[in-house]
Order: structure tokens, then C-alpha cells, then sequence
């Protein structure tokens, strides 16, 4: 069906803060693991990101970048702090600006949700370990981070904010979902503290708030804050949607531009389709159910990310009372979707789902299918959305094992 650009999805949104985003679809975060030695953006990262701004998507939302040097989901993460060079990232940002795409920086920590063969430190807010069964030994033991520590993050997140937008990033998102550090301290199953953070969720919510206000304190009026929470975690006791929508109440007064809602965690992979609850889609817009309830008393704007693969869905969204259409898998597929949706709604993307017994090697050998494309589109290759899975998982190990040696020898200097 032939279609022209007058659907919702092409129209701006104003944030908050002040600024434009030329339409409401968003390059949502996926980790590209393609850092260079010091744990830099290289050329690669930079044609990726020209790439999906031609491709005429409003918004693009990096992939983790973190904030602790010490603390990386896995050994090709970037990383900025106080000791980054700062040229690296402007050079990213304009990149990502080519195409007059606004551009976030997402801010993380991974807090408990680090390999056990990695350097550094991992930290929670109590000594729980990733329980995975067979696979949990992949993780390292965390340990109760104290009280000194936690103020410590709580400045890191801002350094990091800080210079992201000393660099010419348009905002941060702080990470506050998937089962990162902030979500480990939201969640009553790994947050087990009974001081100041822990217990009731005002408790449990104090770092994230803290990290928001500090950020707001040290960016720009009109520089964006968004905050990524997960909509539920998908596991029994864990942080819910009532919890979410209590959350979003607490950062309405602190100057939050936009809450992206995802779900689900490395125990409980919702974010990749292997994972959800009855209210969660099997295949397409995942968390539409629990962001449709949230929105319904939402004091900040909304975005969604999960599954969106179609013009049609996207509508749905919006209509649903959502402001911004999050998309990752898809734009890793093909990242020219927004500008074909202009002229054919009925463009597509197929993604096969991956078919494993077990989840959570199923939601690894996903996002390595992922990184795959990304790293073909750093090349300036054309993605190859067929590829097996499988093959792809054996590929992304050979290439953490040579990244795991740069980056102790990075971290030893």
C-alpha cells in the first residue's frame, strides 16, 4: 500500500527541555561492543551512526556508554569519564548529527551484570548473584556496594552527563533498566539492603533519583534527561508496573524529558522477545499492554522500545498515548526503514525468531546477531538480516576474547 509521510510518526515532538525532535521515531539503544583500545568510538562507530541518521530517524539513542572504567558489560564497551579524551565523542556526536537526527548519549552502570572473567569490580546493592542456572557461573560474584561507593556513582553518572554534552551530544539517557545497576537497586529481588537504600520503593529509588538530580545540576536548561526503566521485570516479586508507575511520579519534578519504557533483564530476557507475561506481546511492540496502563497517568512523555518492526505498529503506539517509537532490531536490519515508511507503509522488516531451549543463551545468540549487522554497518556493508544466530555467537566470542586482552592491558595502564 503506497502511503505518503502525513502519518503521526512523522510528525515533531517538543520536549520538555526546549528542544525538537523532527519526528517520533527513535534509534533505540542496542550495546555495540565496538570500541577501540581506551575504550574509544573509532571511525566504525562513527559510519554506523551516519548511517541511521541519512536513514531519517528523529532520535538516536547510543548503546551503553559507561561510566565506571572498572565496570563494562563486556570488554569492548566505551567508556567516558574525567580521563577520556574528549575529541573522540565530539567526532560521534556530530556524526550522528549528519542527518539532523537529535543524538543521546545512554549513560550505564552495569552494576552486578558483569562476566566473571573480567577485570574491574562488580558491585550491587547486596551481595545477589545473576542466577541463570547452568550459565550462572558466566557472572561474577557482586559484592554490597557502601555507602562511599554509591555516592561515587552517583557523581560518575553526572561527569559522564556532563561531558556528553561538552562534547555535542543533544542528551543522556540513564539507564535504569534490563537489570543494570539502577534497576538492580529498583528491584526488591536483588535489592535486599535495609538502610537508607533499600526496602520500600522510595528507598530503593533513592540512587536512581539522586543520579537525575545530580545530572540535571550539572547540564544546560535545554540539554535532554531521559531516564530508560523497564515497564516490569517479568519475574514473581520483582519491580512490577505499579512500581514503574510510582517511579515516573517521583521524576516528573526533576526535570526528566522523556521515560523509555522496556522490560526484563539477563534472568529474565523480555527485551529480546524470550521472556514476558500475558500482557506482553510474543512478537511485535512487546510492552504495548504495560506502557498503554502507564500512559493512562503518566506525567512525563513516554517512549516505547520492543519488537517494532512495522509502520502500522508504530501508529498503534502512538495512538496508544506513547510519544516516541523506540526501535533497535530493526534499524540494525535496515536502517533506511523511517525514510521508506515515507513513501510505503507497508515496509518491513523480517527478523527470524531464534529458537533455543534455553532462554538466555537464545537472548545472547539475539543481540550477537545484532552486533553483527552493527559492525557490517560500521564497515560500510549492507546489513544480512538471514544471518544464522548460531554462527554469529561462535564469531562474537572469538572477538570478546581478543577485545577482554586490549582491555586488561588498557585497564593495567
Amino acid at each position: 500500500m503506497p502511503a505518503t509521510a502525513d502519518s503521526p510518526v512523522f510528525t515533531p515532538f517538543r520536549l520538555p527541555s526546549g528542544a525538537l525532535i523532527p519526528n517520533r521515531l527513535a534509534k533505540a539503544a542496542m550495546e555495540e561492543n565496538m570500541a577501540v583500545f581506551g575504550q574509544l568510538p573509532d571511525e566504525s562507530l562513527l559510519r554506523l551512526y551516519r548511517r541511521w541518521s541519512e536513514g531519517g530517524a528523529g532520535l538516536l539513542i547510543t548503546g551503553n556508554v559507561m561510566v565506571h572504567a572498572e565496570a563494562l558489560t563486556g570488554p569492548a564497551g566505551v567508556v567516558l569519564n574525567n580521563d577520556s579524551p574528549i575529541e573522540p565523542f565530539r567526532e560521534w556526536a556530530s556524526a550522528a548529527k549528519s542527518g539532523d537526527s537529535q543524538v543521546w548519549m545512554q549513560i550505564n552502570h552495569p552494576g552486578r551484570q558483569v562476566r566473571a572473567d573480567m577485570p574491574g569490580v562488580a558491585w550491587g546493592p547486596s551481595a545477589v548473584r545473576v542466577e541463570l542456572g547452568k550459565n550462572t557461573k558466566r557472572f561474577a560474584q557482586p559484592v554490597a556496594m557502601t555507602e562511599e561507593q554509591i555516592h561515587q556513582t552517583v557523581t560518575r553518572f553526572a561527569d559522564t552527563a556532563a561531558r556528553a554534552e561538552e562534547a555535542g551530544f543533544d542528551g543522556v539517557e540513564v539507564h535504569a533498566a534490563h537489570g543494570y545497576l539502577l534497576s538492580q537497586f529498583l528491584s526488591p529481588l536483588s535489592n535486599r539492603r535495609d538502610d537508607d537504600w533499600g526496602g520500600p520503593l522510595e528507598n530503593r529509588a533513592r540512587l536512581l533519583l539522586d543520579i537525575v538530580r545530580a545530572v540535571r545540576a550539572r547540564v544546560s536548561p535545554t540539554f535532554a534527561v531521559a531516564v530508560k526503566l523497564n515497564s516490569a521485570d517479568f519475574q514473581r516479586g520483582g519491580f512490577d508496573a505499579d512500581d514503574a508507575a510510582t517511579v515516573i511520579g517521583m521524576l516528573a519534578p526533576l526535570g526528566v524529558d522523556v521515560v523509555e519504557l522496556s522490560g526484563g533483564s539477563y534472568e529474565a530476557p523480555a527485551m529480546t522477545g524470550q521472556a514476558g507475561d500475558e500482557r506482553s506481546r510474543s512478537r511485535e511492540a512487546y510492552f504495548l499492554s504495560l506502557a498503554e496502563e502507564l500512559a493512562a497517568s503518566s506525567p512525563l512523555p513516554l517512549m516505547l522500545t520492543g519488537g517494532v518492526v512495522r509502520r502500522s505498529v508504530a501508529e498503534e503506539v502512538l495512538a496508544g498515548g506513547v510519544d516516541i517509537v523506540g526501535m533497535g532490531t530493526a534499524l540494525a536490519m535496515n536502517p533506511e526503514l523511517p525514510n521508506q515508511w515515507r513513501h510505503n507503509a507497508d515496509e518491513a522488516v523480517e527478523v527470524a525468531p531464534v529458537r533455543m531451549s534455553d532462554k538466555a543463551v537464545a537472548s545472547a545468540a539475539s543481540m550477537t546477531r545484532v552486533r553483527r549487522q552493527l559492525r557490517r554497518l560500521g564497515k560500510g556493508h549492507s546489513p544480512k538480516p538471514g544471518a544464522d544466530p548460531k554462527v554469529a555467537l561462535v564469531v562474537e566470542t572469538v572477538l570478546q576474547s581478543f577485545a577482554l586482552r586490549r582491555y586488561r592491558r588498557w585497564l593495567a595502564d
